[in-house]
């Protein structure tokens, strides 16, 4: 299954690499655009240069990672589309020409389902998608969360509630899913 992740998905550390640690075990099929990857971008340099720096290794580490996850949007797809956010029409129309089924967001207001079904595409909410994720194969997403986890935690962010964490990441019940294990 395809699914193309929205940039609010990928900048966020603790989300990204569950995200993408997800797509590595082979639940889906990542894709994003040339213009996600730089909203990622922009993203971190508003948190300063460092943050940029760090920013531009980790957008260098996925597109290595997932080779094929870039999309190249045909202008004609995006003119045609219409969303409550006229600067979100990039990202539905990455999807569609990625040929995704979902379209994995944050910003669920942004995009109205039933603009995005016109299209065969299911908007789904990181927390919805992941919890299913863990459903799946609880043992091995239990494995991702606490290496995502550790990884967080060598960089001093404080790891001792990962339910908690979780919940700040925006996703309540996978955190809750997972204290549960």
């Amino acid at each position: 299954m395809k699914v193309l992740i929205d940039a609010c998905v990928l900048f966020p550390t603790v989300l990204r690499g569950l995200v993408l640690g997800a797509a590595e075990s082979g639940a889906f099929q990542p894709l994003w655009s040339a213009r996600i990857l730089e909203e990622w971008q922009r993203a971190g340099e508003r948190f300063g240069p460092r943050d940029g720096e760090i920013a531009r290794g980790e957008i260098a580490l996925a597109q290595a990672r997932f080779p094929q996850a870039s999309v190249a949007v045909k202008p004609e797809t995006e003119a045609g589309l219409r969303l409550p956010d006229a600067d979100d029409l990039h990202v539905l129309a990455a999807a569609i020409d990625g040929g995704a089924g979902e379209l994995l967001t944050l910003n669920v207001k942004d995009f109205p389902t039933n603009a995005l079904a016109a299209h065969g595409i299911l908007r789904r909410h990181p927390d919805e998608f992941l919890l299913e994720v863990f459903h799946g194969d609880p043992q091995a997403m239990g494995a991702l969360i606490e290496g995502v986890l550790a990884q967080v935690g060598a960089h001093g962010i404080d790891v001792s509630n990962p339910r908690a964490l979780l919940k700040r990441a925006r996703v309540p019940r996978l955190g809750k899913a997972f204290a549960q294990l």
